[in-house]
């Protein structure tokens, strides 16, 4: 093991692990009357169930919410008043609400502290996120000595199509993974690889794209797809299925 990687082991297992929520969005799929985060799920609202559900995990201490200047919902949220829930201002776009996250962390902790942190970075809307999917990212992240994300092996037959309505060809589904979150890197190799690939127009759709785009390691860390991510109407029925089903054999 090289000392960087000795360096990187030790950082995980003596600090504590940021957490950053990236709720800026409208959700628009969703065809509700407001963002998809402050829909009811349970009793909280999802964003309020994510963030809870973070703040459970015993490595995680703080959260790093980004929210739009305009949203008036936020302030009605329980989060809004803990003091390990931070708001920032949210981005045009998710990796301009993380770049901003980013930022405000190293500004807060100062630059000896933020050398030494490592972050998450978890969908607003990803509300079945367990402690035990944590816990294997993190020991992976701590093992291997780089970032790793939480992802799902595909399953079914993977069809592409050149016009949305007919199959243009099938894709063999070997070596291909859904990523879900958390996604779990060094704060400062996080903050460097994103800044530049938005400098220079690079499409990023999830942190690690941006860490590869960068050169650097990405890790697979097996998860369910009961981690799953509100997308449509639909999805919000299914998420109360799976959350009662942890809550009976938690």
């Amino acid at each position: 093991m090289t000392s960087s990687s000795s360096s990187e082991l030790h950082a995980l297992n003596t600090i504590s692990v940021v957490a950053i929520v990236p709720a800026a969005g409208v959700g628009a799929r969703m065809q509700a009357n407001c963002p998809k985060q402050y829909l009811p799920i349970a009793s909280k609202t999802i964003l309020q169930t994510t963030i809870d559900r973070l703040l459970s995990h015993g490595q995680i201490q703080q959260v790093v919410c980004a929210v739009s200047d305009g949203d008036g919902y936020y302030a009605d949220q329980a989060c809004a008043q803990d003091d390990r829930v931070t708001r920032i201002s949210g981005g045009a776009e998710r990796a301009d609400s993380v770049l901003n996250a980013l930022t405000a962390t190293i500004e807060h902790l100062g630059a000896e502290k933020a050398s030494q942190t490592w972050v998450l970075v978890h969908d607003a809307a990803r509300p079945c996120v367990t402690s035990k999917a944590i816990d294997d990212l993190l020991s992976f992240c701590q093992q291997q000595g780089h970032g790793a994300i939480l992802a799902a092996p595909v399953r079914d037959t993977m069809k592409r199509s050149n016009d949305g309505t007919n199959v243009a060809k099938t894709e063999p589904r070997d070596g291909l993974w859904h990523a879900l979150t958390p996604q779990c890197f060094p704060l400062l190799e996080l903050h460097r690889a994103l800044s530049d690939a938005l400098a220079q127009g690079v499409a990023i759709t999830d942190e690690a794209s941006a860490i590869e785009w960068a050169g650097g390691r990405v890790g697979l860390v097996a998860d369910s797809m009961t981690n799953l991510k509100i997308t449509h109407p639909q999805d919000l029925a299914l998420a109360e299925l799976i959350l009662s089903s942890q809550e009976q054999t938690s």
